[in-house]
């Protein structure tokens, strides 16, 4: 197993309240011998074998996998002879193979398919995964024969990609706490098992409180607004929870709801929005304040024990932006525009309510309803009539393969011989523009109560010359499944997240690295979400579009008098969409800036202080998330992370001005990027990987521009770190990328 930090928390999963009880040692033992994941699968690609892994092979299998990577470990570290990169750095990307192999299957499973069983085990790994991620990192024999290599470096004769290795592997040590004292580490120790605990409770809690949260409607009539299809799933939803009669509106994870554009009742509205605003602050055994508080006390403290004056610091210390200043100021840049987009919008949509003939305030929960009425009467642009051109599986197969295809020459066949975790999912072999092999990918695309809110990708296997592997992918939403004979039409904004998490799997299907720790998508959070952001504009690509929006009833091709009213309306709301996710990147920076000797906070007063000082307008346009159900940054591994989205928004709309400059949708453009960046992983420093490719430093003028919005004032370049220390693998706790 290539050494990254490894945490307890499977990110994404997807819990209910009762446990079952813990799955014995004992029983472990005697289930060793059968137990698929403890020997690497023979199944093409080594692709995880579902057909014969049942719950209760997890914790055994991760437990043996820990025993054995903590012998390989020791015998490294216990070696006498003289380190070299040979006996310290590639042994210690060899160990832990059967950890690997078993801990990348439980956490996609725990967060896309779980039950009470997989919960339990997530809970009983949490505080020993942590514990032995201490157990390796914090041993010193080991760090001084880490550090050995790393002072002599120059003198070790390696190449660029083992030079960057021993690089990584250096700063993750340290990272780590390393070289602390005896007494330091001990109390390191502590925290990080303290904090493993409670990250996975979080998680656990919210997904409680998302299921709990939703919405039971008692009357037809309050649904007004809703489709013929809408009302049909709701109703479903309802009957899978013993509520036949009734209609059940589930919560997404984010504040706002999709059907709030739509629902014409101001009261469900006001319900819909109330549910998902409250979810988490209920008072009950669901409710994440105290752990949220807790959490945020403990990370502090582990930051100043590090040496760092706060959490951000810390984390922000091996990222590509680096410093908790370099983000506020990127952000700062930012506001003003933003804000005054908001003031304007907030405007528009009061005269829309007015002109309707209603005399209520503009509220959180008539935005996105009124909003649509401005973008009707703008535009003349209704979300339903956009929809039946948007099939599921033709924006598979005919969009986001078809452009896979034009920009790198990839074809797709699928595979119904390789087992799957549930019946939807469906499982495609990806062949290279020679022919040859590529990987696997996996598509898991409809909610399910036994599932996370989100999207996200990961691999089940990742790529390594060293280990003889190619990539297993997944990508796994949370698109609405449609009634049984209903066609599976999705939004254009489900559209966008396919492109989205299929970015992140090219990412990983391209990855040509000898070392797994520099593979695929092992790269800074800061990094990470420019391929799957830059995928997203071949969505609204003239030639991709016209080959996939097909009207599922008359065959015909998306009219180009639509396209133009959806590309006009691309910039429609920007100050809603770019608010919501400024108001909580600067929450989790404000949450995360906290210094050790800070109390525990109240968090519903801290969050209203500090969203109060944002100069954005938060009475209409809340944050995307709130402190209470903000998974990304408790238990998802984006703490002071989530900047990064609008971070490498300006990455990848720099790197599309650079594709409309050069021709667009080439496949000579294509293998430039991926030749580029695609195939890089962590190889190299972002800030040289980005400029060689675009020709200069990253600035928010295409980004400003592509969101409609104009920039604040002149001077508005942003320049990053260009030589930013090494930086640990990205991936969250559980190895999935949002």
């Amino acid at each position: 197993m290539h050494l990254k930090p490894i945490f307890a928390t499977a990110a994404l999963a997807l819990a209910t309240s009762a446990m079952t009880p813990t799955i014995a040692s004992a029983q472990a033992a005697t289930q060793a011998h059968t137990n698929p994941l403890m020997t690497q699968s023979t199944l093409p690609f080594h692709a995880p074998r579902f057909d014969e892994i049942k719950d209760s092979d997890y914790l055994p299998a991760i437990e043996k996998g820990m025993a054995q990577h903590l012998a390989e470990v020791q015998k490294i570290a216990n070696n006498p002879a003289a380190p070299t990169f040979d006996n310290t750095i590639v042994a210690m990307e060899k160990s832990g193979q059967l950890l690997n192999r078993a801990t990348n299957t439980f956490f996609n499973i725990v967060s896309a398919n779980s039950n009470d069983t997989l919960f339990k085990v997530q809970s009983d790994i949490a505080p020993k995964l942590a514990a032995h991620s201490d157990a390796i990192y914090l041993n010193d024999k080991l760090w001084k024969r880490v550090d050995a290599l790393w002072q002599k470096r120059d003198t070790l004769g390696l190449n660029p990609e083992q030079a960057q290795l021993l690089k990584v592997y250096h700063q993750q040590f340290v990272h780590a706490g390393a070289q602390l004292s005896p007494a330091d580490k001990a109390t390191l120790k502590t925290l990080n098992k303290r904090l493993s605990t409670l990250e996975t409770d979080f998680q656990q809690k919210l997904i409680a409180a998302a299921k709990d949260g939703a919405l039971v409607v008692d009357s037809k009539d309050q649904l007004a607004g809703l489709s013929d299809e809408q009302i049909a799933a709701a109703a479903q939803a309802a009957k899978d929870r013993g509520l036949d009669g009734k209609w059940v509106l589930t919560l997404q994870n984010t504040t706002q709801q999709p059907m709030l554009q739509q629902l014409d009742n101001r009261d469900t509205r006001k319900a819909l929005f109330e549910n998902s605003w409250l979810r988490a602050e209920r008072g009950n055994d669901d409710d994440t304040r105290a752990d949220v508080s807790t959490v945020a006390k403990l990370r502090a403290e582990k930051a100043k024990l590090l040496g760092f004056p706060n959490y951000s610091a810390y984390v922000l210390d091996n990222q590509m932006a680096k410093t908790p200043e370099a983000v506020d100021s990127f952000m700062a840049k930012l506001v003003p525009p933003t804000a005054a987009e908001q003031k304007r919008e907030a405007a528009e949509i009061q005269k829309m309510i007015a002109a309707s003939g209603k005399d209520f305030k503009l509220e959180p929960w008539d935005w996105e309803k009124y909003a649509e009425k401005v973008r009707k009467a703008k535009y003349d642009l209704d979300e339903e009539q956009v929809k039946p051109y948007f099939e599921i599986n033709k924006v598979l197969e005919d969009g986001v393969f078809y452009a896979a295809n034009k920009l790198y020459g990839l074809t797709f066949k699928e595979r119904k011989d390789i087992p799957v975790y549930q019946p939807d999912v469906r499982v495609f072999e990806v062949d290279d523009a020679d022919g040859s092999q590529l990987g696997l990918m996996y598509f898991d695309y409809w909610k399910r109560d036994n599932k996370s809110g989100g999207a996200w990708m990961s691999n089940f296997v990742e790529q390594s010359k060293l280990m003889g592997t190619k990539p297993v992918i997944y990508n796994v939403a949370n698109f609405q499944k449609p009634a049984p004979g209903q066609p599976a039409l999705i939004s254009f904004d489900d559209v966008t997240t396919m492109f989205h998490e299929f970015g992140h799997a090219l990412h990983g299907l391209f990855a040509d690295q000898t070392y797994p720790t520099l593979s695929g998508t092992n790269v800074a959070r800061d990094f990470v979400e420019f391929p799957s952001q830059f995928n997203e504009h071949w969505a609204l690509d003239p030639q991709v579009l016209k080959h996939y929006a097909v009207n599922y009833k008359t065959g015909e091709v998306i009219p180009d008098a639509l396209v133009a009213k959806i590309k006009k309306a691309a910039t429609f709301n920007q100050g809603y969409a770019l608010g919501e996710l400024l108001a909580a990147a600067k929450l989790d920076m404000a949450w995360h800036s906290l210094p050790a000797d800070a109390p525990k906070q109240d968090v519903d007063i801290f969050e209203a202080k500090t969203l109060a000082k944002m100069g954005l307008d938060i009475k209409h346009v809340p944050p995307r998330y709130r402190s209470s159900y903000f998974l990304h940054i408790w238990a998802n591994g984006y703490a002071s992370g989530y900047y990064a989205y609008l971070w490498t928004e300006m990455l990848d709309d720099d790197a599309y001005e650079w594709f409309e400059d050069h021709g667009g949708l080439t496949r000579e453009n294509g293998q430039r990027f991926r030749d580029m960046i695609l195939s890089k992983g962590h190889t190299m420093d972002y800030g040289p990987m980005f400029r060689a490719f675009y020709g200069k430093d990253p600035d928010i003028g295409p980004m400003l521009k592509a969101r409609g919005m104009a920039p604040a004032s002149d001077g508005d370049d942003v320049t990053p770190v260009t030589d930013p220390a090494a930086t640990p693998p990205a991936k969250t706790d559980d190895g999935t990328i949002g």
